[in-house]
This record gives structure tokens, C-alpha cells and sequence, in this order.
């Protein structure tokens, strides 16, 4: 259901919101730490098992997919994220001389930013302009339930709250090298980690397509995928099991999906690309735009905030998929 759809139905006025462009500035991350390897660590698949997918909430590893050529982008080299603390948004400062002239089209209207709208500002937390996380509205709740978040008439008792949840809203430069803006539903656990992780992003002019939340695909995993879209909350089960994913806690995000696809392998070695589409980048032995390595700041940023990463799982590959321990 798109965000006009449901807003006619419920007769709620849409806001648009625009950010201030925080300017981008040349910086690089120390990398010291190698990816924990999953075999040893507590997130082991077992190597005899068949098929569960890593990507577990009781203690697996990997979930997830895809690929799809585009202009080159600036997967920078490696920032230095200066995990600067949040600081409430009244004391965010739109007139600091990093921010330049250029903003984000103010005729841009994410749904969960058009549904929060000011409601949550007490409880905002800040980064830099543009970059923020806070409680998700009840207009918001009511948008994701039956979607991204089980419905009420469900038997199961989710194994999270609305509580638990936040609503973040970053900027990031999509294929065409333009600023735009991000939303995500995440976990309150990793919220400070995406802000932090992607400012460093966008001061590098790291390029993501699109990142929008799982609902406007109708929490279809794989839609979401097939459109490369970077994702984070959907309270769902890994692919081909009953245990719940990491995404289903919000613990969990998928970064350029297509480019960097989930992949499964038979005991016979037949291997298995999700989405479909992404089969042309299964072979992470040639070099491509958008592909995620241990050489991408994506990875080292990730891998600094503690979060593991589904590429250096050994029974399945998850090349997208970056998850942390709660």
C-alpha cells in the first residue's frame, strides 16, 4: 500500500520533509578487525546441516540477496567515523558551515518522516542534520501493522514491540550521484550504529539506490531485493525456514541487495541466487560497482559498530546482509 493510498483511507494529511545536506568531507576509517567467522563464533551454522540459513534469531547466521549493473559509484576509501554522540534535535544547529547550499528535494515524502511528522520530536535523537532516529508513531504503527509488523489477529505474540522499535531517517547519494533521503525501521539496540554509520557513508559519497521501508513493497522480501532496495526491519522468517530472522528484530539490514546477493549451495555444490535477477553477481571473484568486500567502507563501518557480516558465513553467503548481537 503506498503512503497516499493509506493516508486517503485514514484522512491523514501528508507533510513533506526536507533536510538540510550535511556537506560531504574526504575522511577514513581504521580497519583492524577481521569478519568473525560464523563456524566458530556464536552465530555457527552447522557445516552437516543441509540448509538452515545463519540468519537465525537462536544463534545461526545468514538471510538474503541480489544485483544489477548502474554507473560507477564512490565506495570511498575508508572513512574515520568519528562516532560523534547524538545530541537532542533542539540543539541541532541547520546554520553549522558544513551544511551547504544544496538540500534534499523538499517535494520528497517518506512515509514513516510524513507520518511521524513532529509528533516524536521530544524524544529525537540527532546525529547531524539529516540524520536522526526516534519512536515510531501511532499513525506509523498503524501503517506497518499487517505488513512489516504482525497483525493483531495473529496467534503469535511478536518477539518485539512497537516500543523496541525506531524510526530512522538518514541522506545518502543514490545511483545518479545525488543527495536523497533514507528511511528505516530498526531495532532502539543499532539505531546510534545506522546514523553513525550512515553519515560516514554519505561524507563519502557511498552510493545506495534506494532505501525505503519494507512496507512500500508490501513487506516482500524479494521485491524489495529485485529493486535494490537497503532495508532493515521485517519481522519475518529466514528464507526456507520457521525461525524467525534477524530482520524480524530489527537487527539486521540488507545494503544494495542486487549487487550483493544471498546465496545457497546443495551438498552437490548447486548453488541458489536470491533475487533471481542477481545471478550475474554471484561470482564475487570479478570486480563490479556497488560490490560489498572486505576492501568496501560499507563492510569496515559495519564491521567497526560490531555487526557481523553475512559474506563470511560458510554454509550460505549473504554478501548484503550485515546483523549484530543484541
Amino acid at each position: 500500500m503506498s503512503l497516499a493510498e493509506y493516508a486517503r483511507l485514514q484522512n491523514i494529511p501528508l507533510t513533506q520533509t526536507s533536510e538540510p545536506v550535511p556537506e560531504p568531507t574526504a575522511s577514513s576509517p581504521d580497519r583492524d578487525e577481521a569478519s568473525p567467522d560464523p563456524e566458530i563464533g556464536p552465530f555457527s551454522p552447522n557445516p552437516d546441516s543441509s540448509s538452515p540459513h545463519p540468519d537465525t534469531i537462536n544463534d545461526s547466521s545468514p538471510n538474503l540477496d541480489g544485483s544489477s549493473p548502474r554507473p560507477d559509484p564512490k565506495n570511498g576509501s575508508s572513512p574515520n567515523p568519528d562516532s560523534s554522540s547524538p545530541r537532542p534535535d533542539s540543539e541541532a544547529s541547520s546554520s553549522d558551515s558544513r551544511y551547504p547550499e544544496d538540500t534534499v528535494s523538499a517535494s520528497t515524502q517518506l512515509t514513516g518522516a510524513s507520518l511521524n511528522g513532529s509528533s516524536q520530536l521530544e524524544q529525537r535523537v540527532t546525529l547531524e542534520d539529516g540524520f536522526y532516529y526516534e519512536p515510531l508513531s501511532t499513525q506509523l504503527c498503524r501503517y506497518i501493522t499487517g505488513i512489516s509488523f504482525p497483525a493483531s489477529e495473529d496467534d503469535t505474540i511478536p518477539e518485539i514491540t512497537f516500543g523496541e522499535l525506531r524510526y530512522v531517517h538518514i541522506l545518502h547519494y543514490d545511483f545518479d550521484g545525488n543527495p536523497a533521503e533514507g528511511e528505516l525501521i530498526c531495532n532502539e539496540f543499532i539505531a546510534q550504529d545506522l546514523v553513525e554509520i550512515f553519515y560516514e557513508l554519505y561524507r563519502n559519497e557511498y552510493h545506495l539506490e534506494k532505501v525505503l521501508l519494507i512496507d512500500e513493497y508490501d513487506g516482500d522480501d524479494n521485491a524489495s531485493m529485485e529493486d535494490n532496495n537497503t532495508s532493515c526491519f521485517n519481522y519475518r522468517p529466514v528464507e526456507g525456514s520457521a525461525s524467525l530472522s534477524r530482520h524480524a528484530l530489527g537487527l539486521a539490514i540488507d545494503i544494495n541487495p542486487l549487487y550483493n546477493p544471498y546465496i545457497t549451495y546443495t551438498k552437490a555444490g548447486e548453488e541458489t541466487v536470491l533475487p533471481a535477477s542477481a545471478a550475474a553477481y554471484a561470482d564475487r571473484s570479478v570486480s563490479f560497482p556497488y560490490k560489498i568486500d572486505e576492501d568496501d567502507l560499507c563492510y569496515k563501518l559495519f564491521i567497526q559498530h560490531g555487526f557481523i557480516w553475512g559474506g563470511n558465513w560458510n554454509n550460505v553467503k549473504d554478501y548484503q546482509h550485515f546483523q549484530k548481537t543484541k
